[in-house]
Formats: C-alpha cells, sequence, structure tokens
C-alpha cells in the first residue's frame, strides 16, 4: 500500500524566543515492510542544523529557532510503500544490544498494579499467543479514551488512571512484556485511519522481541498487529526516546502549539 502523509506541527509564542532547539524524529527509514519513496521536512522560522542517527538508528534532524522569532512550523511530507508482514519486523539492528529491552526507564517501572495485571494475564501457548492475550487484557484493563492527555505518565499511573491513549497502552505492554521474559520498546509512528484522513496526532504501539521471529508489533489501542496502514518513524525504551519533536529553549515565553496531519492512501 502507498501512504501520503502530510504533517504540520506550528508552535507559537507570546514573546520573542532568544534560543531554542528541538530534536524532530520525524523523518522514517526504509526498514523491512517499508520504502520510503520520497519525504522532505521544511522548516520555517528556524532551520536544520545538523542531522544524524542516534543509538536506535532513527533519523533525527537538530532544528535550531531563528533568534527573535514568535513562531516556528515543521512541515513534514512524503510517500511511503508499506507491506503487511502481520506486525512482524524482524531481527534487532540499531546500535544497541538486546538486552538493553528488558531495562526499565521511569516512565515503565514496574509496580503494585502492574504486577498484578501481569499475574492475571493469560500465560497459555506459544509466545504469540502469551503477547497477542496481553494486549486484549491490557487493553480490558485500560479502555482507550482521550479524556487522557498527558505525555508523562507513567504506566503504574496509566492503570490508576484506568483509560488511557496509544501512548499509555504502549507503556503498559512494554512494561507488562518484559515483566514476562520479552525485551520491548516503543514506536512512534503513522496510522492511515479508515474512517478519516484528517488527524490530530501521530500514533504510537508496541515491539516486543519473539524468539525466531524478531521484534513483531502489537497496538493495544487497535487490538491488532500492524499492517501495511502504519508507517514505522522511531523506536526507543519509551516515548520520550522516539518522541516526534522534543527539546529546550531559554526565555519565559509561553507557548501554544497545533498539529495539523493528513494520511491517505495514495
Amino acid at each position: 500500500m502507498r501512504l501520503r502523509v502530510e504533517h504540520k506541527t506550528h508552535y507559537t509564542y507570546n514573546e520573542p524566543v532568544p534560543y531554542a532547539l528541538q530534536q524532530v524524529r520525524l523523518r522514517p527509514k526504509s526498514r523491512p515492510g517499508q520504502t520510503i519513496v520520497d519525504w522532505d521536512i521544511e522548516v520555517r522560522g528556524g532551520q536544520v542544523q545538523v542531522s544524524f542517527e542516534d543509538e536506535h538508528a532513527n533519523s533525527v534532524d537538530l532544528v535550531s529557532f531563528t533568534p527573535g522569532e514568535t513562531q516556528i512550523e515543521i512541515v513534514c511530507r512524503g510517500t511511503v510503500d508499506v507491506d503487511d508482514h502481520n506486525g512482524v519486523v524482524g531481527p534487532q539492528g540499531g546500535y544497541v544490544p538486546l538486552w538493553l529491552f528488558q531495562r526499565s526507564t521511569a516512565l515503565t517501572s514496574m509496580g503494585p498494579q502492574l504486577e498484578t495485571l501481569v499475574a492475571s494475564a493469560p500465560t497459555q501457548g506459544s509466545p504469540l499467543d502469551v503477547l497477542h492475550a496481553l494486549s486484549a487484557h491490557i487493553l480490558a484493563a485500560v479502555p482507550y479514551s482521550t479524556d487522557q492527555a498527558e505525555s508523562d505518565l507513567t504506566a503504574e499511573d496509566v492503570l490508576s488512571a484506568g483509560h488511557g491513549v496509544c501512548q499509555d497502552h504502549a507503556h503498559v505492554f512494554i512494561t507488562a512484556a518484559r515483566a514476562l521474559g520479552y525485551p520491548a520498546r516503543y514506536v512512534s509512528g503513522y496510522l492511515m485511519m479508515n474512517d478519516r484522513i484528517e488527524q490530530d496526532a501521530t500514533h504510537a504501539w508496541a515491539e516486543a522481541h519473539v524468539p525466531e521471529l524478531g521484534w513483531v508489533g502489537f497496538d493495544v489501542s487497535n487490538g491488532i498487529s500492524p499492517d501495511a496502514r502504519y508507517i514505522r518513524v522511531a523506536t526507543a525504551l519509551d516515548y520520550r526516546g522516539a518522541a516526534p519533536i522534543s527539546g529546550l529553549r531559554f526565555g519565559t515565553a509561553g507557548e501554544a502549539m497545533s498539529v495539523a496531519l493528513q494520511v491517505q492512501q495514495q
């Protein structure tokens, strides 16, 4: 399937910003199951200072603001060919060892509620059976809801809230999968929805490393493994390492952000 993406992120400040840098992880790479036909990033109100690969082999653009600007916009446009591999990505690549993906982070640390969730999760069948059952078990315990919009909830916080978005489901799945002995990681990317072209945000899901298959994706929020509607952009131990845009700025200016995103079949 050939997918076309147009993604605009616009920041507005109530006073000039003297200095700011952003790490932008919005440039997908050709990987197993997807081929980048074309992709371009345009920055208005700033410039790309350098582009590099991080420790997870994600493409990163380091963007600086033009001093004194009150607006900056990052526009991504591209076309990607995606194959349906039933969520199977394959062997570990990048620059870090597989065992690192069993290490917890601040957002994926075990707590009492997660221990209870893992203890009550089905464990019969093959590793794939166990992980698909875990995904369904998490969605039953934490229904999808856009009422939660905080980006820094831990997996334990998500269970306390009792509902969450795709990012929250990914963190709970990653934490639980690691507790069951599977290396797991966070994935940020794009999803073509069947009922709309315009979207409010990028998508997120999780991957677990399964013996003999390698990395396999699990989208808890939608109850499936990623298919030809999904574009993988960045992976990391959790959201903080794969966030589409993160950075720092000097000054006390108030910030407002808006996102315009279209994902459609070409």
